[in-house]
């Protein structure tokens, strides 16, 4: 049987191209907890861990993170069957409370692990890819609506993009939607324009932003209220033809099916941390698709690792309506991997090879990480 013998987490901080604007914060640089688990039979698994301007946008922080796995999750599993991923996640959920992200970082590097030992992508474990690309959005969220505009006209000449998600909430309702209204009317029908509002509006403010939103030709609006108010989101949902679209509403299979049962969403945004793993995203999945509601392929804004991880299961589901925003490489100045995602004729390409088809450029890891990376190793598998 092959065990787990040790685990390191280490903190990556690395600067963005320019400032990612949200509701509640503006980050200048993305910061993720990375997990390398070294199994007895010699062969490795990789994870991530990430989250969006630090405790403004979640309850987990990198810190916290790396905190939660170093002192509760790494010493429950070390000397444990490695194979045995469901094994794993059960006892994690019974010994660990939330800490989703946590959670997903250290299963990324089992799904890692397995796949590289049986020679298979972590897609071909949960079923097989139906996809070698998804289309992917990307983030206008630099604030100025000229510098949006140029910035969505570049991306469409080059072929990179054709799907635009706006971050708004932070201005009046009224210039928001002048700002988008704007954009759309600058890219026309070359792109897809959607809006993410990261719960900043009252059900007041939302009732009027859907409705000048959907008059701009605005697609989708992402979470426009807070992620408790589920009869607001079913208020919304029912009352416009603009989709809405959860997001920080969902934190696992528990939360989809309260968002299903009180119908206050079109649309999921599924993210694998914010569910708590692959396994967890794969039941939100199913969740919406029983429902007969749209599925998104979310981001963290990961690096490349955990962006690859989040590929291979999207690359199993048969129907992505509003395809992904799994672009979160290609906002950090310097990718970590040593091949690099591909980008190209407004999709991503599903990364190939066994485990999730990534691997560290080491160099760049050493480059970008905080001061002391933690080690712990079992006694047992020695």
């Amino acid at each position: 049987m092959t065990k787990i013998d040790q685990i390191e987490t280490l903190i990556l901080d690395i600067p963005t191209i320019r400032g990612h604007v949200l509701s509640m914060a503006t980050m200048r640089t993305q910061t993720a907890v990375l997990v390398r688990i070294n199994f007895s039979d010699g062969s490795e698994g990789v994870g991530e861990g990430t989250t969006i301007g630090g405790l403004s946008y979640g309850p987990e922080s990198p810190e916290g993170i790396q905190s939660a796995i170093d002192t509760y999750i790494a010493p429950a599993l070390l000397g444990s069957d490695a194979d045995n991923i469901n094994g794993a996640i059960q006892l994690i959920d019974k010994l660990v409370k939330g800490n989703r992200i946590a959670k997903t970082a250290v299963e990324i590097a089992l799904w890692d692990g397995l796949g590289k030992r049986l020679g298979v992508p972590v897609a071909q474990l949960f079923g097989g890819a139906v996809h070698d690309k998804l289309p992917v959005a990307w983030t206008l969220a630099s604030g100025n609506s000229e510098t949006d505009i140029a910035e969505a006209l570049q991306m469409i000449e080059t072929r990179r993009h054709n799907i635009f998600k706006l971050k708004i909430g932070k201005r009046s309702v009224r210039d928001d939607v002048a700002h988008v209204a704007r954009i759309k009317q600058a890219v026309g029908d070359a792109a897809s324009v959607r809006v993410d509002v990261n719960t900043a509006w009252s059900l007041q403010d939302a009732r009027w932003g859907l409705k000048g939103l959907q008059d701009a030709g605005c697609e989708l609006v992402e979470q426009p209220v807070p992620a408790r108010y589920r009869r607001a989101m079913a208020e919304l949902t029912s009352g416009y033809e603009i989709a809405v679209m959860a997001d920080e509403a969902l934190n696992g299979p528990e939360d989809a099916l309260d968002v299903v049962a009180a119908k206050a969403a079109d649309v999921f945004a599924v993210k694998i941390g914010q569910s708590g793993g692959l396994k967890r995203a794969s039941e939100v999945i199913a969740i919406a698709q029983a429902a007969g509601l749209g599925l998104y392929g979310g981001t963290m804004l990961e690096t490349g690792l955990s962006t690859a991880a989040a590929l291979q299961l999207f690359s199993t589901v048969e129907t992505l309506h509003w395809g992904t925003e799994l672009f979160g490489p290609l906002l950090l100045t310097e990718d970590i991997l040593a091949a690099p995602i591909i980008y190209r004729d407004f999709n991503v390409e599903i990364p190939k090879g066994p485990g999730i088809g990534a691997a560290l450029d080491p160099d760049k890891i050493a480059f970008f990480r905080r001061d002391g990376g933690r080690t712990i190793k079992a006694v047992a598998g020695q």
